[in-house]
């Protein structure tokens, strides 16, 4: 039996960008944090923002397994997949009675760079005003937020430098995407092990 997500020990900030490495935590805390906002006195909602894609039998299968835990964690968390359109998927689904939960921040950016019917990164990728102008519509959905919103994404440039092109350049854009969400939210932690280490926080 899948064990009850604890609530956190902080408090629910208007906006938190919640970074780590595979298996750090990331996607627990912030399911924590929308556990303790449904417990709320106030009729509340909270729904979660799915941008992964099945791509292979191995991922639906993970899909199926995340969707299936989330709901004996989270009863009340009510699921929207959108791979693409993610600032605007943040601005129809927050209400100040709603948290929105995205995970994850880099699977967006993956099918963003990288969508599934190309191989060519560098030929294919968004021009680099254009996919900057993304992470400001991005930025811009999280300040207009009327509801606290938690993104989840994935700190991957802290090991050796990739050999591969594609992948430089994917960490690059990575690199631009998680700075620019942290300088929209109001809180950024960084998960190491299962414990929250606060980066930003002026929430309090």
């Amino acid at each position: 039996m899948t064990e009850p997500v604890p609530e956190p020990t902080v408090t629910i900030a208007r906006s938190e960008l919640i970074l780590g490495g595979q298996r750090s935590g990331k996607s627990r805390r912030a399911e924590a944090m929308a556990a303790a906002w449904l417990a709320g006195a106030a009729p509340r909602r909270a729904v979660l923002i799915a941008t992964a894609q099945a791509g292979d039998a191995e991922m639906a299968e993970r899909i199926a397994r995340h969707r299936r835990d989330r709901a004996e964690r989270v009863p009340g968390l009510a699921t929207v997949e959108e791979p693409l359109a993610l600032a605007e998927a943040i601005t129809a689904n927050s209400r100040a009675d709603t948290l929105v939960v995205v995970d994850c921040l880099t699977l967006w950016l993956t099918h963003r760079l990288m969508p599934a019917n190309t191989s060519d990164f560098m030929k294919n990728r968004p021009q680099v005003g254009a996919i900057a102008e993304e992470f400001a519509s991005l930025s811009g959905a999280i300040s207009g937020a009327p509801g606290p919103v938690v993104l989840v994404g994935n700190e991957i440039g802290l090991g050796v430098i990739p050999m591969g092109r594609e992948v430089r350049g994917f960490v690059d854009e990575l690199g631009r995407l998680n700075q620019a969400v942290a300088a929209a939210c109001a809180r950024v932690t960084l998960m190491v092990a299962g414990l929250p280490l606060t980066v930003k926080d002026c929430a309090t």
